[in-house]
């Protein structure tokens, strides 16, 4: 059966079309071609590829290690609202029982697919980091890196794990990421102390990039470049950037974009509080408080965020000044190329998936297609 999607504004790679329409077989795009003439009805102002966030605890009143039956399903459907058609379902420093159980049911969700967003697999942030920057993860929880440990989460989560997190100044980093690396598991850097040596060392080592850049990490200092300045200025480093405009000022955000445009990949980080009423919540089994959308720890600290991907793209152009498409680039085309599944997702292009969401001028979502099924919103 072969679908039509028509757009005023269609968004590819290369750039904006105007007055063309998506060709939809099996959930695959057939073709992108211009509309026929005298065809006047279009699906939607802007046609774009649907976004992929990267970096998920929770949302909906869902955190990503609860036992609960259903809890996946029901936050898949709490990010297809914000126009992610995949995503990574990230876990948190935890007693290493528990962070198996999450992967787990990760795991089976990943094999047998459900409503909502896809799970394309599982994020390890925690527990392989250092105390300097710990965030809002329980330094009594944190590990030493253990080739046979790693290689247990990979087995337990029947190799659907995609990204582990660990700071790169840990003993047997290095060794850790090239391990990592062999088992096609991406490695990002982050609530860590390290050096500027000792971050570029571990992109050496290939590591792919920066846990939400900025946040959690040493910072740019003239003298000591810190694990930012390695970030900015390493051509082969993906930068994942919270862009609420609380966890990074709007400045900090344009230092990405005139530095790493090509290599920033938004995330949104968002906690169990996403899309939910202020108040108290939890994360990585401590209380947090939610205040005009704002989550902190007892001790004032920011707990994850409450940011949609939809709103972090505004954001971008908003407070950054950058184009749209790119910024909408930054939300699908680069979190496909940093998980190397850019031939299948990312971007409206002939042969990949019919991902694909429709916003209106001022970028809110207006619909959803997964594998080229329309979602109610």
């Amino acid at each position: 059966m072969t679908q039509l999607l028509r757009a005023r504004c269609l968004l590819t790679e290369q750039g904006w079309l105007d007055d063309h329409q998506l060709r939809i077989e099996e959930g695959i795009i057939a073709a992108i071609e211009p509309i026929p003439s005298g065809v006047m009805n279009r699906d939607a102002e802007l046609l774009c590829p649907a976004y992929i966030d990267t970096h998920v605890h929770g949302g909906g009143g869902v955190d990503v290690m609860d036992e609960a039956e259903g809890a996946l399903d029901k936050l898949a459907m709490h990010k297809a609202r914000e126009g992610v058609a995949s995503w990574l379902p990230t876990t948190v420093t935890a007693p290493l029982q528990e962070i198996h159980g999450a992967l787990k049911r990760i795991a089976r969700r990943c094999r047998s697919g459900g409503p909502g967003a896809q799970v394309l697999g599982s994020y390890l942030e925690g527990p392989y980091f250092t105390p300097q920057n710990k965030g809002a993860h329980p330094p009594e929880l944190f590990r030493e890196l253990d080739l046979s440990e790693l290689d247990e989460l990979i087995a337990v989560s029947q190799q659907t794990l995609r990204v582990v997190a660990l700071a790169p100044e840990k003993p047997g980093a290095l060794q850790a990421i090239q391990h990592l690396r062999q088992q096609d598991v991406r490695v990002m850097l982050g609530h860590s102390a390290a050096t500027w040596e000792e971050t570029s060392a571990a992109f050496d080592a290939g590591a792919s990039g920066l846990v939400h850049c900025y946040n959690g990490m040493s910072g740019l200092h003239h003298r000591e470049p810190g694990m930012v300045g390695a970030g900015l200025t390493d051509p082969r480093a993906w930068l994942e950037l919270i862009a609420d405009g609380q966890h990074v000022h709007p400045a900090a955000m344009r230092l990405c974009c005139t530095c790493a445009k090509d290599r920033v990949v938004l995330i949104t980080d968002a906690m169990q509080a996403a899309g939910m009423p202020d108040g108290r919540y939890t994360l990585c089994g401590e209380e947090v408080e939610m205040r005009s959308g704002i989550v902190r720890t007892a001790s004032g600290g920011l707990a994850g965020s409450t940011l949609s991907v939809d709103a972090a793209v505004r954001n971008m152009v908003e407070l950054t000044g950058i184009a749209p498409e790119e910024a909408i680039h930054m939300a699908s085309l680069h979190p496909a190329r940093l998980l190397g599944i850019d031939r299948q997702l990312g971007s409206l292009k002939t042969g990949k998936r019919a991902d694909v969401i429709a916003l209106n001028n001022g970028l809110h979502l207006q619909q959803i297609w997964i594998q080229g099924q329309a979602l109610p919103l």
